[in-house]
C-alpha cells in the first residue's frame, strides 16, 4: 500500500485557521480550531487525490524541504554585524 504524505501550512485567519496544500493548487480549507483545520485538510487532501485519480491524472509528490531557521534578538543588533547596510525602522 502506498502511503503518500504532503506538506500542510495552517495561518491565523480571525476568527479561525486557514488550511492549504502547497503541492496540491486549490486545496485549501478552513476551521475554527487548528484541529478542526487538520481534520478538514485531511478532508480536502483525500477529495483532491479522489479527483485527480477519477482524471486519470497523477498525484503529485512532495518534494519541497521544509526548514525552520532561528534567530537570537543578539543576533538582530547591527552592531554585531558591521558590514550591513540593512536598515530598520
Amino acid at each position: 500500500m502506498k502511503i503518500y504524505t504532503f506538506r500542510t501550512i495552517i495561518e491565523k485567519d480571525a476568527p479561525g485557521y486557514h488550511g492549504y496544500v502547497p503541492s496540491l493548487p486549490g486545496c485549501h480549507t478552513y476551521g475554527i480550531t487548528i484541529e478542526e483545520t487538520k481534520s478538514n485538510l485531511k478532508e480536502a487532501i483525500l477529495c483532491h487525490l479522489e479527483s485527480l485519480l477519477l482524471d486519470k491524472q497523477e498525484i503529485p509528490q512532495e518534494e519541497s524541504l521544509e526548514v525552520i531557521q532561528t534567530v537570537s534578538e543578539q543576533e538582530l543588533k547591527i552592531n554585531s554585524h558591521p558590514q550591513s547596510n540593512l536598515t530598520y525602522a
